[in-house]
């Protein structure tokens, strides 16, 4: 399935004022399971943390950019797609409500980025959509300082893609890979230079119920009809607190697999 078009149909609706999109990020916050990892990544590696230099790698509708420049004014962000219309999106919105510390723009991860210059490379929803990944882990550890990290999350081999076996295709289309073994992922990351790393399991069992509860079914349901944009709210009301509390017996618990992972690595 493609989602770029519900993106789009999404898109038209939250963009018509800054409230709406700020009920967007919310929205997107509480019904994506990673966000709540990433969030929590973020969250431990800001403490003690005055001002830093940070890059979102892949953008998107910049909820993460969002999240970190309103934790700190002295965060300055440094936020890089591909989608001219969402970086647009998003400029124009940050201009509206006053954040001026990030700043939205093209951005190929497959072409050097920088050198030495950021504290924290965000990387959320977004290798599993790129061929040349060992290319990009290489770029992001050109642009990081000394001690700084990589925060990266994406689907694992153990069913991230959601692919079928009868059809051989990854329910999200957009995927050019089934999702990384952690053994691939390591690997990846040391010929890129990078010997310290953490890689960990997310979207275990009761994540795996959360994200067919909160994203899968709706998005079948949008996918077939835009009737379906009338059920959500009912749906939600009824599904979201079970998605809820699966959310959080996921996010604060270790897995031996997952669909999902959350990855950290370190420059020297």
């Amino acid at each position: 399935m493609n989602y770029d078009p519900i993106k789009k149909d999404l898109g038209v609706v939250f963009n018509s004022s800054p409230f709406l999109r700020k009920i967007f990020y919310q929205l997107l916050d509480l019904l994506l399971l990673r966000t709540w990892h990433v969030h929590r990544e973020l969250k431990a590696w800001m403490k003690n943390k005055t001002s830093a230099k940070i890059l979102d790698a892949g953008s998107g509708f910049g909820q993460y950019s969002f999240y970190m420049a309103k934790k700190n004014q002295q965060f300055s962000i440094d936020a890089v797609d591909v989608k001219e219309e969402q970086i647009a999106d998003c400029n124009n919105f940050f201009g509206k409500v006053g954040l001026s510390n990030a700043k939205f723009a093209f951005g190929d991860l497959t072409k050097h980025i920088a050198d030495n210059k950021y504290d924290l490379v965000m990387c959320v929803d977004v290798m599993e959509h790129i061929l040349e990944d060992v290319t990009v882990f290489k770029n992001f550890n050109s642009a990081m300082k000394s001690g700084a990290m990589l925060l990266i999350s994406t689907p694992s081999d153990q069913g991230g893609s959601d692919v079928h076996e009868d059809t051989g295709e990854s329910f999200i289309g957009e995927h050019v890979r089934d999702g990384y073994p952690v053994a691939e992922m390591a690997d990846k990351l040391k010929q890129a230079g990078f010997n310290k790393m953490e890689i960990l399991y997310s979207y275990g069992n009761p994540g795996k119920i959360a994200w067919k509860l909160s994203m899968k079914l709706p998005m079948l349901m949008l996918n077939t009809s835009k009737v379906f944009f009338l059920i959500l709210p009912v749906w939600y009301l009824v599904t979201y607190p079970f998605s809820y509390l699966l959310n959080w017996i996921d996010t604060n618990n270790k897995h031996t697999t997952g669909t999902g992972l959350i990855v950290k690595a370190w420059k020297d």
